[in-house]
């Protein structure tokens, strides 16, 4: 009875060490206790474990005799003890069976089943995955199944786990085949058939790439709406709710902040996925949102509806910019991103416009978002019907795909495929690259202006109607149609920047056919100034008795600076860190997404207590001190450049 109380302990140690992964439990034990030689089986399961969660088991050693119920302290059993013991301080064979301790399957149960299968001479135990026919009882029995059941739903989860993985490569089991030392050799690699491969997206044709850039423009233009018509009817929302105005125009700082969010999330997906799957999908996903704040109930459905309308519809604004350079050779890329950027402009410009409209009718404010999802919804139709995958990489992989079946040689692959992405990796490139090129003085600088401009249109939602609903006592449509002189402005800018394509390819030929980042400055060297001088002339031309026409010169000044400016600055920013500009664009991204959604917050109650030739003067003030960035970089980019870890790429080409 004793040596059985004594058996009963070292289990129990041996639970508490496999559980606690203590070793020190079964030593101490062993120095002063003689235990049953099958406990030391158990302590061995213990003494081996590599790493927690994986048992070792021996082979046995000899036993002259069968234990006794006798003396604890008999000559026999003290020999058995000796020999487990010099045995188990021997590196010798062993097998891993996986077992998870955590989960409660007790060792002891093995460990029995271990002592039945020794022979007659007590040699060759083995410890397998067969069925037990004695169980020491059935909790023990149950624990067992459930653990095999979780192992199993565990292993079939795990084979249908995403490609983006947060382990590193050799953290998963080790999988063999006799082939597994061969390398893959370059014959089965798929790549496009020449540089005149029609499947190229860069060789589609211009009918192709035009409806291309179109209908991602307008998938763009529809999630930038989006930003700008709710506040058109934010004193409705004011007042169903009761909210004061700084509360309701978080409806509008919400979905900007969700601008900024997204792109950390739908930029490192669409260079998994391709650009459609990355676009098309959260584009949905917010659309149905923009629904579910027509139909909110309270504010707080409205705030968290209008966070994630913005954070899914940043996908067309964060990848159109990829899309472009899939399809569009670096001559021709300017081009396209005028009209891209039209797009990301357009949609605020025109939505106080038409939200004005809307909102002042019967219709009401909810209105403004039906129309928003209702856009969407067409406009991702459309996308549906008429695009195709831009991304390279995933168009070789699709064409590896199509290529095994039809010839049936499954080693032919994309490198893409070799591909095995993790979010360690992802999250460098897009968590923590943005915001280190954000301490470089050019990414910096150049984001920081571009965002300033941004911000300021937004501003302008809350600026105007302060200007001419409340000060010169026009009703809400009119005191919104002042908002296409923006319009017009931009229209202007657009026109100087595809002028300025002409140089920039003048400058390409003459430096080898490569990218000269300087060239793209002029444009913003321009709208700098008109920006600043556009700010003092809306503001001190604001005042009732003098013409309309003046504050809405001021707004044409400000839309062409602004366009010059944040154009000139996405195009440096890609020119600059070549082998990093998704990186570059995402800090881009995120700051001027910041600043648009925190200048509304403060712009109403900024221009009625300064008044509006003051507070305009304050922030033209501000653009008079940012005016010297594009002529630094003008004039010292290229050393600047040349000094930089990330853009050095743009000067010496390696």
């Amino acid at each position: 009875m004793r040596a059985m109380r004594k058996h009963d302990e070292a289990r129990q140690l041996l639970k508490e060490s496999v559980l606690n992964h203590d070793k020190s439990l079964f030593t101490g034990h062993l120095k002063d206790n003689w235990i049953h030689p099958v406990a030391h089986f158990e302590m061995a399961a213990n003494l081996w474990m590599e790493r927690p969660g994986y048992i070792a088991v021996h082979d046995a050693p000899a036993t002259e005799g069968k234990i006794t119920n006798g003396e604890e302290g008999t000559q026999l059993e003290r020999k058995q003890v000796q020999e487990c013991k010099e045995y188990l301080e021997k590196a010798a064979r062993w097998e891993s069976y996986e077992l998870d301790a955590r989960i409660g399957l007790k060792v002891t149960a093995a460990m029995e089943a271990v002592r039945n299968s020794l022979d007659d001479d007590g040699n060759s135990l083995e410890l397998r995955h067969t069925n037990y026919d004695e169980r020491p009882n059935a909790t023990l029995e149950k624990q067992s199944t459930a653990a095999s059941a979780l192992s199993v739903f565990e292993q079939r989860a795990q084979s249908v786990v995403s490609r983006i993985r947060s382990r590193e490569p050799g953290q998963t089991a080790r999988f063999t085949h006799p082939l597994t030392h061969t390398k893959t050799s370059t014959d089965v690699i798929v790549d496009f058939d020449g540089p005149d491969d029609p499947y190229r997206p860069l060789n589609w044709s211009f009918r192709k790439k035009a409806i291309t850039t179109l209908l991602y423009g307008l998938t763009t233009m529809g999630a930038t709406w989006a930003s700008s018509i709710y506040s058109t009817g934010t004193r409705q929302v004011d007042a169903e709710f009761g909210v004061g105005e700084e509360v309701g125009t978080l409806g509008t700082a919400l979905l900007l902040f969700g601008f900024g969010l997204g792109p950390l999330v739908w930029a490192p997906l669409s260079e998994v996925y391709g650009r459609k799957p990355a676009v098309l999908a959260p584009y949905f996903i917010a659309a149905v949102f923009s629904f579910g704040t027509a139909t909110a109930k309270d504010l707080q459905t409205v705030m968290i509806t209008r966070f994630f309308t913005g954070f899914f519809g940043s996908a067309p604004v964060t990848n159109t910019g990829g899309v472009l350079s899939d399809i569009w050779t670096a001559e021709q890329r300017g081009a396209a991103i005028v009209g891209y950027a039209m797009a990301v402009v357009g949609g605020p410009v025109l939505g106080p416009i038409v939200g004005g409209a809307i909102v002042q009718s019967y219709l009401g404010w909810r209105w403004t978002e039906y129309l928003t999802g209702i856009m969407m919804m067409f406009f991702l139709a459309m996308d549906v019907l008429f695009l195709d995958e831009s991304y390279p990489p995933v168009l070789l992989v699709y064409k590896a795909q199509r290529l095994r079946f039809e010839s049936g040689n499954w080693a032919l692959h994309a490198r893409h495929e070799e591909w095995d992405v993790t979010f360690k990796e992802l999250g460098n490139k897009y968590l923590i690259r943005p915001f280190q090129l954000l301490t470089t003085p050019i990414c910096f600088l150049v984001a920081l202006y571009a965002s300033f401009v941004y911000g300021i249109i937004y501003l302008s939602l809350a600026a105007f109607p302060v200007e001419f609903q409340e000060v010169r006592g026009w009703n809400q449509v009119v005191g919104a149609l002042p908002f296409l002189g923006y319009l017009v402005g931009i229209l202007f800018g657009a026109a100087v920047n595809l002028l300025n394509q002409k140089f920039y390819v003048r400058r390409f030929k003459a430096n080898n056919n490569f990218p000269v980042p300087e060239a793209r400055l002029p444009p913003m060297m321009l709208g700098s100034v008109f920006f600043a001088a556009g700010m003092f002339v809306f503001g001190w031309t604001g005042q009732p008795d003098i013409h309309w026409i003046g504050p809405v010169i001021g707004a044409v000044m400000m839309g062409f600076g602004f366009f010059t400016i944040f154009q000139a600055a996405l195009n440096y920013l890609i020119d600059t860190f070549q082998k990093v500009s998704a990186s570059a664009v995402a800090a881009n991204t995120f700051l001027r997404s910041v600043f648009a959604g925190c200048f509304p917050l403060f712009a109403s109650i900024m221009f009625r207590k300064l008044g509006v030739p003051w507070a305009s003067s304050v922030l033209g003030f501000v653009s008079v001190a940012l005016i010297p960035i594009p002529y630094l970089f003008y004039i010292f980019g290229k050393r600047i450049r040349a000094a930089g870890k990330w853009s050095r790429a743009s000067v010496y080409g390696d």
